[in-house]
């Protein structure tokens, strides 16, 4: 059987002489597997470094969590302002809540009938607390079914309220959304008002009008405040 040099000792004596010569020069050998992984984190570690500072610096802090949230959200929120201005809730959900090392979130939501039954109206509400990234950026871009199903209508500002307050009107004109954003977190409002299906034609036509938009925005904008009042942490 033959055997392997690098195992019996045979590889040293079979070298040609002037490579085992060069071993009686102290040199640099290969590096060991070890080796050329640390070599590999180091070289890593400083290209990731540079690129680092190279596009403007460390990653950001994470977003400002001024506010808490509750799993019953309708429990601690009436939105009074809204009941008022449309006729008066009849029903309140606390939807979906979750906590996250990314994000918490509540939903709520309530529903009311017109006065003359002809129709009827909905408010949801829902919370975000941004705990890893800063919402600043997209904020204006609205949630994702926005994006997927389109918009005409603009955001506009609205000063004076968190950070950065949006609101508009719903597509027909009637019912309305705004959004605000303070620190880390979002805070979004939606009136939609429906009326009766085309099976009910006795009635068709005779829905009660929405209240005035203007009416509409303050009443949103002032449960907007109440419900950052009882979220905000101390």
């Amino acid at each position: 059987m033959i055997g392997e040099p690098e195992l019996d000792g045979a590889w040293e004596s079979a070298r040609p002489a002037e490579v085992a010569q060069d071993d009686a020069v102290p040199a640099r050998g290969p590096l060991r597997p070890w080796q050329w992984v640390a070599a590999t984190v180091v070289a890593t570690s400083a290209l990731w470094a540079g690129g680092l500072y190279a596009f403007g610096g460390l990653p950001v802090a994470e977003p400002e969590v001024r506010y808490a949230v509750t799993d019953d959200l309708c429990g601690q929120f009436k939105a009074p302002a809204l009941g008022r201005a449309v006729g008066g809730f009849t029903d309140s959900t606390s939807n979906k809540a979750g906590r996250h090392p990314a994000m918490d979130w509540a939903s709520c939501s309530y529903d009311g009938d017109s006065p003359d039954g002809s129709g009827g109206f909905s408010l949801m509400v829902l919370v975000e607390l941004h705990k890893k990234t800063d919402p600043g950026p997209e904020f204006a871009l609205g949630s994702y079914y926005e994006r997927i199903l389109g918009a005409d209508v603009p955001w506009e500002e609205m000063p004076g309220l968190g950070e950065q307050a949006l609101v508009r009107s719903s597509e027909a004109g009637e019912g309305l959304q705004l959004r605000v954003r303070d620190g880390g977190a979002v805070f979004s409002f939606e009136v939609m008002f429906f009326g009766l299906s085309e099976g009910e034609p006795g009635l068709r036509g005779k829905e009660a009008p929405p209240p005035d938009q203007d009416a509409l925005t303050a009443a949103a904008v002032e449960d907007a405040r109440a419900l950052m009042a009882a979220l905000r942490k101390g």
